[in-house]
C-alpha cells in the first residue's frame, strides 16, 4: 500500500510515538523552520510538512486512519473500497484536507494569537505579567531552539534579555488586518484604588481549531490594580478576542472607572468630602468630623471660624496614592455645604439686619 507522506519521519519520531512526543517534536521543528526566522529555501515547505504531520498525528481519529491507509486514505482517496478489497475497512464518510494555513496551527499551539508572546511571558515581561513561560504541560528542550531566534533568546547562566516584539498575530501575515479593541470598563472602589488590588475577569471568545473549525473557550483574565491608578487607566490584553483564520483577534482593554461612593469624589490624588452644617453653625462656629477612607475620622475646629461655601478645609496626606509615587498621599479636602432657612420671622430679620454688618 502506498503511504504517501510518511508524519512519522517528517516529525522525526516513531510509530508508537506518545502525545508528549508528538508535541515536543512539533515545538521543535515549527520554531526551527519557521519562516520569519529561517531564510533558507524549503523552510516554508518544510514548516508547513511539519504543520500538517502535527495536525495528524496529534488527532487520535486521523491518527488512526492513518496508521492503517496511509495519506490516501485519511485524504479519501481509497474510493470507498471495503474489506474485500485488502485495505481491511475504508474510513467511510470520512476525507482529511490541511487547511493550508501552517501559522494559524503554530499560533494555535502555543495558546495566543501571536505566535512567540508564550515564549517571553515571564515574570510580567509579557502583557499583565502573565507569568507563563510554555503552553501547559510542556517543557524546554535541552536544545534550546530559541538561542538562534533572533527575538531575544536566553544569555549564558539561564537569564533572558528582554526585548521588544511587534507581531502580527496568527500566523504572523502583514497582510491581515486587527479588529478593533474591545473596552469594557472596570469600576474599582476608591477603598481599592488606595491599597491596589486584583481582579480576575472571565471572558469568552471563539478559538480557532487546527481542523478550520472554531469553538468557544472561557478564560479568566488576571488585572493587578495598583494604588493610585486614576480613572481612565487602560489595561491592555493583546490579541485575546475572537480568533478568525483571515485577521488578527481584537485586544481586550479594560479601562478603570471609579465606583460611585457614599462620602468621597477623587479630585486627582486628592479626596473631596463636603461636610453639612447650619447657616447658625456656619456664623457662630462648630466642630465637625471628617471620615476617611481607613476608617480613621478627624475633627475640625471652627469655633472661631465663619465657614463660608467657597471655603476648604485641606487634611493632608488623607487622600490617594500618587500614581508615581505611590508611598505619597494626595490630601483630603472638606467643602461645606451650608443649609439657609427657608423662612425667618419678621423679628429675626430685624435683628439680622441690626446685627450683620453692611
Amino acid at each position: 500500500m502506498k503511504m504517501g507522506k510518511d508524519y512519522y519521519k517528517i516529525l522525526g519520531i516513531s510509530k508508537n510515538a506518545s502525545e508528549d512526543d508528538i508535541k515536543k517534536a512539533y515545538r521543535k521543528l515549527a520554531l526551527k523552520y519557521h519562516p520569519d526566522k529561517n531564510k533558507a529555501a524549503g523552510a516554508e515547505e518544510r514548516f508547513k510538512e511539519v504543520a500538517e504531520s502535527y495536525e495528524v498525528l496529534s488527532d487520535k481519529k486521523k491518527r488512526d486512519i492513518y496508521d492503517q491507509y496511509g495519506e490516501e486514505g485519511l485524504k479519501g482517496g481509497l474510493g470507498g473500497m471495503g474489506g474485500g478489497g485488502g485495505h481491511g475497512p475504508s474510513p467511510s464518510n470520512f476525507s482529511y484536507s490541511f487547511h493550508g494555513d501552517p501559522r494559524a496551527t503554530f499560533a494555535q499551539f502555543f495558546g495566543s494569537a501571536n505566535p512567540f508572546e508564550s515564549f517571553f511571558n515571564m515574570g510580567g515581561m509579557g502583557p499583565q505579567g502573565s507569568g507563563r513561560f510554555f503552553p501547559e504541560g510542556e517543557e524546554m528542550d535541552v536544545d534550546d531552539p530559541f538561542i538562534n531566534l533572533g527575538f531575544g533568546g536566553r544569555q549564558p547562566g539561564g537569564t533572558f534579555r528582554s526585548q521588544s516584539f511587534n507581531m502580527h498575530g496568527p500566523g504572523m501575515t502583514k497582510d491581515k488586518v486587527q479588529d478593533p479593541p474591545i473596552e469594557y470598563d472596570l469600576h474599582v472602589s476608591l477603598e481599592d484604588v488606595l491599597s491596589g488590588c486584583t481582579k480576575k475577569m472571565k471572558i469568552s471568545r471563539k478559538v480557532f481549531q487546527s481542523d478550520g473549525t472554531s469553538r468557544k473557550e472561557d478564560k479568566v483574565l488576571t488585572i493587578d490594580v495598583k494604588a493610585g491608578w486614576k480613572s481612565g487607566t487602560k489595561i491592555t490584553f493583546q490579541r485575546e478576542g475572537d480568533q478568525t483564520p483571515n485577521k488578527i483577534p481584537a485586544d481586550i482593554v479594560f479601562i478603570i472607572r471609579d465606583k460611585p461612593h457614599a462620602f468621597f469624589k477623587r479630585d486627582g490624588s486628592d479626596l473631596r468630602y463636603t461636610a453639612k452644617m447650619t447657616l447658625r453653625d456656619a456664623l457662630c462656629g462648630t466642630t465637625i468630623e471628617v471620615p476617611t477612607l481607613t476608617g480613621e475620622k478627624f475633627t475640625i475646629e471652627m469655633l472661631n471660624d465663619i465657614a463660608k461655601p467657597s471655603t476648604i478645609k485641606r487634611i493632608a496626606g488623607q487622600g490617594l496614592p500618587l500614581p508615581k509615587e505611590p508611598t505619597k498621599r494626595g490630601d483630603l479636602l472638606v467643602n461645606f455645604d451650608i443649609k439657609f432657612p427657608d423662612h425667618l420671622a419678621r423679628s429675626v430679620k430685624d435683628i439680622l439686619y441690626d446685627t450683620l454688618p453692611k
